[in-house]
């Protein structure tokens, strides 16, 4: 697939480029980035080249994985990242995703990253034809959580003992978004159990 770009009022999602490395390698100094993701710690200046000049492309060119850049519309800051990742589950392969970001320190609590993920949902329903949309997060991870909250997804629970990091096995949260939660239509009919409906 293609690359985008999308925008929103304030806000403009693109490919990252290399002349964006520094920018990405100074915001994953901050602890929290690579606490709460996958980011490499330390993280170097030849982690942000590599990942935006060749694991960032792959994805968009394998159709697996799609990464942006966030940036500020006016002045062209990075916020962060913002990326979907198809889910290849069983018996829908290729119309479930999940969504993940970080966000430089400096750009926290301005409701960018919300605003961000709207619009990578949005994409994801109307552009990709994804019927559901996953978050996951460690344990804890408050931010990440009011972020999806915020986007509308709803919590489903709490999976022991899923992620390894460090060595450790860690918990993590899940949530989801369904289309119909947005008043939006899907191919494929969905019939909840009637406890969820």
């Amino acid at each position: 697939m293609e690359p985008v770009t999308l925008t929103t009022e304030r806000l403009v999602l693109r490919p990252l480029r290399l002349d964006d490395a520094a920018a990405v390698h100074a915001a994953c100094q901050e602890p929290d980035i690579p606490r709460w993701t996958s980011v490499p710690s330390p993280y170097t200046r030849e982690d942000a080249e590599e990942f935006i000049g060749r694991a960032a492309p792959a994805g968009w060119q394998d159709d697996s994985n799609y990464t942006l850049g966030v940036f500020t519309a006016d002045e062209g800051v990075l916020v962060g990242t913002m990326a979907l990742v198809r889910l290849a589950q069983l018996p829908a392969p290729g119309h479930q995703a999940e969504i993940g970001y970080w966000t430089a320190k400096e750009q926290r609590g301005r409701g960018y990253t919300v605003e961000a993920a709207r619009e990578m949902i949005r994409w994801a329903f109307e552009d990709l034809g994804v019927e559901r949309l996953e978050w996951h997060a460690e344990a804890g991870n408050e931010g990440s959580r009011a972020v999806a909250l915020k986007a509308g997804f709803q919590m489903e629970g709490t999976f022991r003992s899923k992620l390894v990091r460090e060595g450790t096995r860690r918990d993590i949260w899940i949530g989801s978004l369904l289309p119909s939660d947005l008043g939006r239509p899907t191919k494929t009919p969905y019939l909840p159990y009637p406890d969820r409906a």
